[in-house]
């Protein structure tokens, strides 16, 4: 269990809580070691530098956006929450998680 990076998911979950909605098609990518980088978690930056949180949205942000094949996000994990990531990643946190289950097509949505 990685304890720094249980924390940046945390912190990813309590920030978008109020605009998540489980098994959107819309959905925002959040880097997780950028986020590290901006809590302090120095040791796990670079180890995550292209590992990203994918969090559905209630509704579509404004701004660009690009369709992607829900079988991009194969081998990803589900929290309680709804934010989802790689399952080598849930893996390393140490938290319960289940099988994401993408719609066919998603919807990237860029701020």
């Amino acid at each position: 269990m990685n304890d720094c990076l249980v924390k940046v998911l945390e912190a990813i979950e309590e920030e978008y809580k109020e605009t998540i909605e489980k098994g959107a098609r819309h959905y925002l990518e959040v880097n997780i070691g950028r986020r590290a980088a901006m809590m302090g978690y120095d040791e796990i930056k670079e180890k995550y530098r292209h590992t990203h949180a994918i969090v559905p949205l209630k509704a579509p942000r404004s701004g660009m956006k690009v369709r992607i094949d829900g079988r991009t996000f194969a081998h990803y994990a589900e929290y309680a929450s709804g934010v989802a990531v790689p399952a080598y990643c849930a893996d390393e946190a140490g938290r319960a998680y289940r099988t994401f289950m993408p719609q066919d097509s998603m919807v990237c949505n860029f701020c």
